[in-house]
């Protein structure tokens, strides 16, 4: 018996119209909620925006010490009364702050949350600050995303990447890599992987980390890249060898292939890697490709080694450290300035040549 309400579909034609039909309302729903808690996010951070612009007026136009901060103070209680939290006097000092950085609504991007930018107005450096906006918005990163390449310290590995010299008019542009060595970091932060600083673990073991969190792999190594396989079998003359990873960048249109390496890397370990890089470049790449490059990720590394094994005519492959834990800012400052001094040196012994 048809109960109230019941529609009685009579064949399997039928039942894939209604299927289809739904998956079409269902993803406008769903793209409809995203449009309007965008908008509300939107406007309350142009709430706060406005809530920053008064108080820092106010307490610039005041000659009275102690002004500002006793109106912030009355202003979070009244606040906080009415609306609950979210109106802290640390909350108020925060929106003072974003508008002194964004005086001028109009020039504020409206595709970062209110989130993203109580993390933006952490960063003193404008060119810094600049930067880490223009990647979030291209990369469409998320704030905890955010907060971590901003821990991390992605810009100033960034700037000491090899054969760069960065502007600001790059920064502003969200610097996007033009050649292929310049995807290089120094160091990569492998604190999303779980493995513990000073626990043995094998180089099987570091991979199958960074594949079960890929999105986190490809958010450290940078724009662009696409995971293409892992332990990818290739044949040269009678021997079969295995490449750790292979990616391919979509910006510097070129395969990237990457060994990883837990102990110190050895002369053999980069002869192997070029042979890798020489085997894509004759077997992989089609015209409009740039040469591929090889990256090895190691625990530890001898740069007076690696450079005399490369030589000076091999350009295309590189090594950099990796960690497995986030480091203090003063242990990441020292690696990131060791690293720059160390470039430095080479390029000013080109020179001399």
């Amino acid at each position: 018996m048809k109960k109230e309400n019941e529609i009685i579909l009579n064949n399997e034609n039928e039942l894939a119209n209604v299927e289809n039909i739904y998956q079409d309302i269902r993803n406008r729903i769903i793209l409809a909620r995203e449009r309007m808690l965008k908008h509300i996010d939107t406007t309350m951070t142009e709430v706060y925006w406005y809530v920053g612009r008064i108080t820092y007026e106010l307490s610039e136009n005041s000659t009275k010490a102690g002004y500002g901060k006793k109106i912030i103070e009355a202003l979070s209680q009244k606040l906080t009364h009415e609306f609950g939290n979210g109106f802290s006097p640390v909350s108020i000092r925060r929106m003072r702050k974003f508008y002194e950085i964004y005086p001028i609504w109009s020039a504020v991007p409206t595709e970062l949350s209110w989130s993203h930018f109580q993390e933006l107005i952490r960063i003193d450096r404008k060119e810094e600050r600049e930067f880490y906006e223009n990647e979030a918005i291209k990369s469409n990163w998320g704030y905890r995303e955010l907060n971590r390449q901003i821990n991390t310290k992605l810009y100033d590995r960034y700037l000491i990447s090899p054969s760069k010299s960065l502007t600001m008019e790059e920064s502003k542009k969200g610097l996007i890599e033009k050649h292929p060595e310049e995807l290089l970091k120094t160091p990569y932060i492998f604190e999303f992987a779980g493995l513990k600083e000073n626990r043995n673990y094998l180089e099987t073991d570091l991979e199958s980390a960074l594949l079960s969190h890929l999105t986190e792999f490809l958010l450290e190594l940078g724009r662009g890249f696409s995971f293409v396989a892992s332990q990818q079998r290739i044949k040269i003359g009678s021997e079969y060898y295995y490449s750790d990873l292979i990616f391919y960048n979509r910006l510097a249109k070129c395969f990237v292939i990457i060994d990883l390496k837990i102990g110190k890397l050895t002369h053999q370990d980069i002869g192997q890697m070029q042979m890798y890089v020489n085997y894509y470049k004759k077997t992989q790449m089609i015209e409009g490709e740039n040469e591929p490059i090889g990256i090895l990720l190691c625990a530890d590394k001898d740069d007076a080694v690696v450079e005399m094994t490369l030589g000076d005519n091999v350009k295309n492959v590189y090594a950099s450290k990796y960690l497995t834990y986030l480091p203090t800012k003063e242990e990441l400052i020292k690696i990131i300035k060791d690293e720059k001094e160390l470039y430095e040196l080479s390029k000013e012994g080109e020179k001399n040549e």
